[in-house]
């Protein structure tokens, strides 16, 4: 092998491994997380009732069961983006949440989280079934859809277990076209079905 061709091998591989170390260091996209911000509903003027709520872990739709944050812009086509996210499941956002804010509303005795082994008098189960980004030419939205069940625990009669079944819509307007401002228009779907939800439960048990 005579030195020319020597010469070229050494220069190939110091240019492959400079290049290795280049792509090593450039930073790959950003992935940007985000979560729901809101102060829970406040109930002032009612009486806490004597039940022990549980939380059943929420379903998910199978188009939004994923962290990655979807969004319409056709009808029949759902598309996400490649570096927006959830921190968390939607399933697990609305449990949390709505959990969190039954809980804080001071309106029932206890409200046990999913997995808890304690007894409870009723069980709340939910689906998530809407939760993405609304797009049109006039804006952007935040669309979120809540279904929840109330059951009555250890009631013999099996019509008369289910003491609430209702589904919940809310839409926000996003305030700028940005993941930013929907997670920020539906942290406010989210109260507005979380306030709703926790009235619905207090005047159903207050007349079971």
């Amino acid at each position: 092998m005579n030195v020319k061709r020597v010469g070229m091998i050494i220069v190939l591989v110091a240019s492959l491994m400079l290049g290795a170390c280049v792509n090593l260091k450039q930073p790959r996209n950003k992935i940007s997380f985000y979560t729901l911000e809101y102060a829970e509903p406040a109930f002032t003027e009612k009486r806490p009732l004597p039940f022990v709520l549980k939380l059943e872990r929420f379903s998910v739709a199978p188009f939004y069961n994923t962290n990655q944050i979807v969004y319409r812009e056709k009808s029949f086509e759902r598309e996400h983006y490649a570096y927006h996210r959830w921190r968390a499941n939607p399933a697990d956002l609305a449990t949390y949440f709505i959990g969190r804010d039954i809980r804080r509303s001071g309106l029932f005795n206890a409200v046990l989280s999913p997995g808890s082994v304690s007894r409870s008098s009723h069980l709340i189960e939910g689906s998530v079934d809407e939760f993405y980004e609304q797009d049109s030419s006039t804006g952007w939205k935040a669309t979120l859809g809540i279904g929840i069940t109330l059951i009555k625990q250890n009631e013999p009669d099996i019509s008369r277990r289910v003491i609430l079944d209702k589904v919940y819509r809310e839409t926000r307007e996003c305030s700028q076209k940005t993941p930013r401002a929907l997670a920020e228009a539906m942290s406010k779907a989210m109260k507005g079905a979380s306030e709703k939800i926790i009235k619905d439960i207090y005047d159903a048990l207050s007349t079971s």
